[in-house]
């Protein structure tokens, strides 16, 4: 796993040569975020996917800026931030707003709606969007408020879930290399 990772992470000697990072790369290296272990690359994937799922605009720069603070390992939380691209981007803000819909909004009893009632629906609360600004502000704060609350908890559960999901595969990866020694031992005796 480390050989993996060590791939794609850039090495100490190309953050010393980077001019633009050449005032803080001692202050980075001393911080030991550069470390390929369980604990740091365990948080830099949590950050990564909490910032990626929560902002939609500069989520790598707030993702390596809280990696510093955090210990975490910076090239990973910038590498997670990206589980949010162009092409998965409608697809979690739809699911953000269905979660944060059921979330906020109360259950109620089964309700029968035709087809033709709630197509009329949609025709005027459209229809009023477009003719008024405070209609297309309450449109917005009506779908804002779901999606806001399904981002956060689409950002917290991905955190938690990546986090304990890294450090899992660390050990079983860890046991495999364990149990594979042990073999070969045995077998060379």
């Amino acid at each position: 796993m480390r050989k993996t990772l060590r791939r794609f992470l850039p090495s100490r000697e190309s953050l010393h040569r980077n001019r633009m990072l050449k005032p803080i790369a001692g202050w980075l290296e001393h911080h030991g975020n550069w470390r390929l272990s369980a604990q740091p690359v365990a948080r830099g994937v949590a950050l990564g996917l909490f910032f990626g799922f929560l902002i939609p605009v500069a989520q790598i720069v707030f993702a390596v800026i809280a990696a510093l603070f955090l210990r975490a390992n910076p090239p990973v939380a910038a590498l997670a931030t990206l589980v949010t691209n162009p092409f998965t981007f409608p697809f979690v803000y739809v699911l953000a707003h269905r979660i944060g819909k059921a979330v906020l909004e109360p259950v109620a009893g089964p309700i029968e709606v035709s087809a033709q009632q709630a197509a009329s629906a949609a025709q005027v609360q459209a229809q009023a969007a477009a003719e008024s600004v405070g209609g297309l502000l309450d449109w917005l704060t009506g779908i804002g408020a779901p999606l806001a609350t399904g981002l956060l908890i689409l950002a917290v559960g991905s955190a938690v879930v990546g986090y304990f999901a890294v450090l899992a595969i660390w050990r079983l990866n860890a046991l495999s290399r364990l149990r594979r020694l042990r073999r070969l031992r045995a077998e060379a005796q």
